[in-house]
């Protein structure tokens, strides 16, 4: 039942039983986090408050974010601190490597803030990023989940050439509710990112949010379209309201609808899905390169 914040007016829903996780702990997540701190990184786990960083973490695995961990965007679901950010760090991308190599990642996962204000959108340091983590570490694969480069078509290829094998971008949510949930971005724009990384010749993979307020023909219209746009992996999973101040979810979906959406996406057409409450983009990601 929903509980009402008298002090903010809104309303909060109780998280229902299989939306609850362990707290990180552990010596393996012990390990990670002096090598995120010692490195200066920063992880789309900790800036995303991804409830799977104690399970991720402690099996020795993070999802970097780089260019900073502030982001010219204000998406309305984004845990992400939104802003101006600082100049980046050219030495960004030695640093991600050594702690790939450090840990011993057999697959690592790279994700980025926007960076709106940059000519090439950060693009060279993406394409860095990704090659000196596999000089380092040869035998490591590696999925980029890169951000809407706003039609810069060149950008987009450069940060996709430096050869890793799974490049995501999530649409986030149905067309109906993105003026609402990514009010700077363009639904048609994201399908025709896919579709050129598809064309370029990478495998492919997107991710959507449930409990914002879609229904069923606004979920079967996203998958049609990821279909039609050359999308192999979609991963599906419930939205969670980092703080008072982010978009309030709709509904907490059952276990059972997802497992529906996912034999609904495979029908489609989609040729892995990976979904259930819990799932996040990086979410068993090493299973999603040879697919």
């Amino acid at each position: 039942m929903p509980v009402v914040d008298k002090e903010n007016k809104s309303v909060k829903r109780k998280k229902p039983d299989w939306l609850r996780v362990k707290l990180p702990v552990g010596k393996e997540y012990a390990r990670v986090r002096q090598i995120v701190d010692k490195n200066k990184l920063h992880t789309i786990c900790e800036s995303g408050n991804c409830p799977n960083m104690g399970e991720c973490w402690g099996a020795g695995t993070a999802t970097f974010m780089i260019l900073g961990n502030v982001c010219t965007r204000s998406c309305t679901f984004c845990a992400v601190a939104t802003g101006r950010p600082p100049e980046y760090d050219e030495d960004e991308p030695r640093r991600v490597a050594e702690a790939i190599r450090t840990m011993g990642v057999k697959h690592a996962v790279i994700t980025s803030v926007n960076r709106d204000e940059l000519k090439d959108r950060g693009a060279e340091i993406w394409y860095n990023t990704v090659v000196l983590t596999k000089e380092l570490s040869p035998s490591t694969t590696i999925e980029t989940l890169i951000p809407d480069v706003k039609g810069s078509w060149e950008a987009l290829y450069r940060m996709i050439s430096a050869g890793q094998e799974v490049v995501s971008h999530n649409m986030e949510t149905v067309e109906r509710l993105y003026r609402r949930v990514r009010p700077q971005a363009k639904y048609q724009r994201s399908l025709e990112q896919i579709e050129k990384t598809k064309e370029y010749g990478k495998r492919t993979k997107s991710g959507i949010m449930l409990g914002l307020g879609e229904t069923d023909d606004d979920v079967f219209k996203v998958m049609d379209d990821l279909v039609g746009h050359g999308c192999d992996i979609l991963t599906i999973g419930q939205y969670l309201q980092p703080t008072r101040m982010h978009i309030e979810v709709a509904e907490f979906i059952h276990p059972d609808k997802f497992a529906f959406y996912k034999e609904e996406g495979l029908r489609r057409g989609i040729r892995y899905v990976e979904s259930s409450p819990l799932v996040r983009s990086s979410y068993h990601a090493e299973k999603h390169v040879h697919v």
